[in-house]
């Protein structure tokens, strides 16, 4: 089981991805963020190429898709919050919307 974030941890580990527009989720140890693509083929080609690093890794994040806006919500379940599987997974995401 991966262990929670510290606190200097998530100083030194979030920052970059509230930068880039997660936030944290009100009343849970969790990040969110909403991605927007110009269509439903590009949101769900994202989807799909997440989906094979998330199975890779045996993390798989909490999301919904409609049309062409998917939101995701991080939180490693079995720690109860967050974890660097949580900030692993937000980078590749966030890297994979370059592809």
């Amino acid at each position: 089981m991966a262990d929670l974030l510290t606190e200097a941890e998530r100083e030194t580990a979030l920052a970059p991805l509230i930068s880039a527009g997660w936030a944290p989720v009100a009343g849970r140890d969790a990040l969110e963020k909403t991605f927007v693509f110009a269509n439903f083929i590009e949101a769900f080609g994202w989807m799909t190429r997440v989906a094979l690093w998330a199975e890779k890794w045996n993390h798989h994040p909490e999301w919904f898709n409609v049309y062409k806006t998917v939101q995701v919500t991080l939180a490693t379940h079995d720690a109860g919050g967050l974890t660097e599987l949580d900030v692993k997974l937000a980078g590749k995401m966030e890297q994979l919307l370059a592809c």
